[in-house]
């Protein structure tokens, strides 16, 4: 129900919003698997185009968002890009999550044709998992942004690429693939933010130029965790997006181990008031310690569950990996980037 209740109040905050996109948006007005990918020199391609007023980039890709009507009879493994659903997921997902890039960089954020709740959910049971479902309509889509970004916006800066959830596997799917094939661009990233799905020990072992993090300010590295309560640990619960082998990194201490970091030590969660329907800093007892065998982060915030628990298991905190440790990723974002400048 809480989640219900949250997601509803996003989306009446941001109806405006996306009702002004769809209106000047006849160019997304097109299927959700068919065609060719689209033309993001066009700014309704975009949830966020900037103005560039800062020295270095965010390319962020978003989690999934087309989720209710995915499961719809009908409906279509891919979110057509004029999907209301997911204009205002995106617009809700910005708030929590991409906002705490634009302190420090110019945030990028493309639409694409994602898959839905439904088909990833089958996908992530047989082979192949959820890159037969990135590897398609939303790849093009992803890629394709991604030229036109490094082409016609980058102008040589450094960046950082992050995402949540599905957005995440995009992201380590770039990075295996797409950044592969450009190591030109590739060495100009500052870090890459993969939040909300496994980076694992074998990722690592078969991308030799793939790196995880090691600390709060090493540099083209990859920062990655889930999140999740004692009860998920206990029940050793299944987590579509924690994967065998798993590593996290601690968002409070920035250690690999399972040093524990009290809730003293986070800078401020950002929690929605359901009193004012408005986002704010708060404390809410958002704690962090690595668990090594499960390769998650374990929290006791007081904070109701709100992921789904048939995805996510029991006590999962799947949509707040991003809320609960706001500051601090805030102020880590900052830290890369400085240790970024002074080296180069």
């Amino acid at each position: 129900m809480k989640q219900k209740i949250r997601m509803s109040i996003t989306m009446m905050l941001s109806c405006i919003a996306v009702i002004s996109v769809i209106i000047g948006m006849g160019v997304l007005a097109i299927g959700s698997d068919a065609g060719k990918a689209p033309d993001y020199s066009k700014a309704s391609c975009w949830h966020k185009l900037p103005m560039i007023t800062k020295d270095v980039d965010t390319f962020y890709i978003y989690s999934t968002v087309y989720v209710d009507s995915s499961f719809e009879e009908g409906s279509s493994d891919y979110a057509a890009l004029n999907n209301i659903e997911m204009l205002l997921g995106v617009q809700g997902e910005y708030v929590t999550n991409a906002s705490v890039f634009e302190d420090s960089t110019n945030l990028f954020m493309p639409y694409y044709r994602q898959a839905g709740m439904r088909y990833a959910g089958e996908v992530s049971n047989k082979t192949g998992g959820l890159d037969v479902a990135l590897s398609g309509i939303s790849y093009d889509d992803i890629t394709a942004a991604l030229d036109y970004y490094f082409e016609h916006c980058n102008q040589g800066r450094p960046f950082i690429i992050a995402g949540h959830s599905q957005g995440s596997a995009m992201t380590k799917h770039v990075l295996k693939n797409y950044f592969k094939d450009h190591p030109e661009y590739y060495g100009r990233m500052v870090a890459a933010y993969v939040i909300g799905y496994s980076v694992t020990k074998d990722d690592l072992a078969s991308n030799p130029h793939l790196k995880f993090a090691a600390g709060e300010s090493d540099t083209g590295v990859i920062i990655s965790w889930n999140t999740e309560g004692p009860k998920n640990v206990k029940e050793n619960a299944r987590n579509v997006v924690v994967l065998p082998n798993a590593i996290s990194i601690n968002p409070l201490n920035w250690r690999l181990d399972e040093t524990y970091a009290p809730a003293s030590e986070n800078l401020g969660s950002l929690m929605l008031n359901e009193k004012t329907v408005a986002y704010e800093i708060s404390d809410i007892g958002a704690d962090a310690k690595v668990d090594l065998s499960r390769g998650v982060i374990v929290t006791n915030a007081k904070y109701d569950q709100t992921a789904a628990a048939d995805f996510f298991g029991p006590q999962s905190f799947h949509e707040d990996d991003y809320t609960f440790y706001y500051n601090n990723l805030k102020d880590n974002v900052a830290k890369r980037i400085a240790a970024y400048k002074s080296i180069r």
